[in-house]
């Protein structure tokens, strides 16, 4: 905390303060960067700063945990860097951010995480973390990993299941990026789609197929990537960190299918968390078959926006009991002309769509007013499940003594129209534009400071901090302990076999295992027969393995099997 902010003091006066487990009536009081004092008729010292909160709501500022600032991604660089970015988000209600890390195939992930610290550290106005994308795997990220904990205060990884070649890892890797994950105590983020099927999808969609169907457009990234893939790898990747016995953190849960998957295994006990994005949550894949391109472009990310009109009503109800624990912006924007690379092939638009300032009061609007969750729940999935699962809590995401003071005076009954005139997030297109939403942050306290107030900044370039995150939050991994104590294997206390033993046959021969040509000396079929039409040498573009063998003259069968016929064979 800087000398200058030490001797600012606010006093919010007279508002209702929310946080995720209740709601009071309530002053607050903020010296030196912390919530000093929460309660009525408080004693504080002369000098403060007065807001007036009457008929207004005190929440703890929002945590958006996925971010993509001043990133390079399929050839494009995204239109806000990390001060554009984070005053976008503090003018949407939102005091901390965690942007991506994306290492390049064999690049080293310290070499990519300072890189990343050098663009960030000037220019951010709000707290800030990272996440750091494990691209490939071997012994050097395996330390590196444990580097960046120990020494970086990063606390958290995301691994690809899709993204073949380029940041996929397999099953295997996984496996093993998740043990390491599991004892170096960080949050194991995983992108859930079944890579190798996408890849075949785009192959033969993108390139063989698209031109003779016309699917050259947006509608291509909905077509090659369906619900059932990212349900297929959601199940994949929480039976790996079972295994494991890593805590699994899914991310960007777009689909209905996806959501039943983790429902099931947060009911069968295993320890799984979950979040989606306000896009998912709000906006069905029909915008990808609008006449306008840009538009449908424009809604170009993964995974896809789903087809289904009943996805985000259903995504939201998850938000709402639980089984999605946060909600977050996946704030990549790009314009229009960056989308156009891909105007003849959809698999080079750039995935990602913006909404970082945006975030909150969309979800305020459909969620809250649409009666899928109360002001309690709204913090949870906006702040305070960030924190807890971070290792933030309650240092952010609450608002009580000690706290940092990152705070928003929130109007519940005042409206804003969303509009890509009006906002200052990068990009040239806004998702909601026209969406008229209730609830709107007033007043926004970053560190103790304010840095927006009814639409005037007061933040400097610079003035944020990076917040390090400490390893094995509880809210992960005090479950995931004590179900190892539960299940843990033990051998079978009996007595000692004291019988008779037959004696090892020794036929001189060297014992090996056998092969596979011993155990399956002919054609293996599926059904139990000889080879089947799928291993026959038939083929269907005309050339036969018999094309060499002279052809026989017709002749009559008398006596075929079936019975005689006047037919020719």
């Amino acid at each position: 905390m800087s000398s200058g902010s030490a001797m600012v003091r606010i006093l919010i006066k007279g508002g209702k303060v929310v946080n995720d487990d209740f709601t009071q009536e309530a002053d607050v009081y903020i010296e030196n960067g912390i919530i000093q004092q929460v309660g009525k008729e408080l004693m504080i010292p002369g000098g403060a700063k007065v807001i007036d909160a009457t008929g207004k709501l005190v929440l703890p500022g929002g945590i958006d945990t996925s971010v993509h600032l001043q990133e390079t991604f399929m050839n494009a660089t995204t239109t806000d860097d990390f001060y554009s970015g984070t005053k976008a988000a503090l003018a949407g209600g939102t005091t901390m951010v965690i942007g991506h890390v994306l290492p390049e195939k064999n690049e080293s992930l310290l070499d990519a995480y300072e890189k990343c610290r050098s663009h960030a550290d000037a220019k951010t106005c709000c707290d800030y973390a990272l996440h750091v994308a494990v691209t490939w795997w071997g012994p050097k990220v395996r330390a590196q990993m444990e580097t960046l904990v120990r020494e970086k205060g990063v606390n958290s990884f995301q691994m690809f299941m899709a993204y073949k070649d380029v940041y996929m890892l397999r099953d295997s890797e996984l496996f093993q990026a998740l043990q390491n994950c599991k004892d170096i105590g960080a949050i194991a983020r995983v992108h859930a789609e079944n890579g190798e099927l996408v890849a075949e999808q785009f192959c033969n969609i993108g390139a063989k197929e698209a031109l003779d169907l016309g699917i050259s457009g947006p509608e291509g990234i909905e077509i090659s990537r369906p619900e059932e893939l990212e349900a297929e790898a959601v199940h994949r990747a929480i039976t790996i960190a079972n295994r494991a016995h890593c805590p699994i953190y899914l991310v960007n849960v777009s689909s209905m299918s996806a959501g039943d998957v983790l429902a099931t295994a947060k009911m069968q006990g295993k320890v799984v968390h979950g979040e989606t994005t306000t896009a998912h949550a709000v906006i069905n894949g029909l915008q990808y078959y609008h006449q306008d391109w840009a538009h449908a472009a424009a809604y170009v990310t993964v995974p896809p926006l789903r087809l289904d009109p009943n996805t985000p009503n259903f995504l939201l109800s998850l938000l709402g009991n639980d089984t999605l624990n946060v909600v977050t912006s996946d704030h990549r924007p790009f314009n229009t002309k960056q989308k156009a690379m891909g105007k003849d092939d959809f698999t080079k638009i750039p995935h990602g769509v913006p909404g970082v300032q945006d975030r909150m009061s969309v979800i305020w609007e459909k969620g809250v007013v649409g009666g899928k969750m109360d002001e309690n729940r709204f913090v949870a999935v906006t702040s305070s499940n960030a924190a807890k699962i971070y290792n933030l809590y309650p240092r952010k995401g609450r608002i009580i003594p000690g706290a940092d003071a990152d705070v928003v005076v929130w109007d519940p009954d005042a409206t804003r129209t969303v509009s890509v005139t009006t906002q200052w997030q990068g990009g040239d297109v806004n998702l909601y534009e026209g969406l008229r939403c209730h609830g709107v942050p007033l007043v926004t306290i970053s560190r103790g400071r304010v840095v927006y107030e009814n639409g005037i900044f007061t933040c400097a370039e610079g003035s944020g901090k990076f917040y390090p995150l400490r390893t094995f939050p509880d809210y992960l991994y005090k479950k995931m302990v004590q179900r190892e104590k539960c299940q843990a294997l033990k051998g079978v206390d009996r007595a000692p076999y004291t019988g008779d033993v037959a004696a090892v046959q020794n036929s001189g021969k060297k014992e090996t295992a056998p092969t596979v040509g011993d155990l399956n000396p002919r054609p293996c079929t599926r059904h139990g027969g000889m080879r089947d039409l799928h291993e026959s040498s038939f083929s269907l573009s005309g050339v036969q393995i018999d094309d060499n063998i002279p052809k026989r003259s017709s002749q009559r069968i008398l006596a075929p099997p079936g019975g005689r016929s006047s037919g020719i064979w």
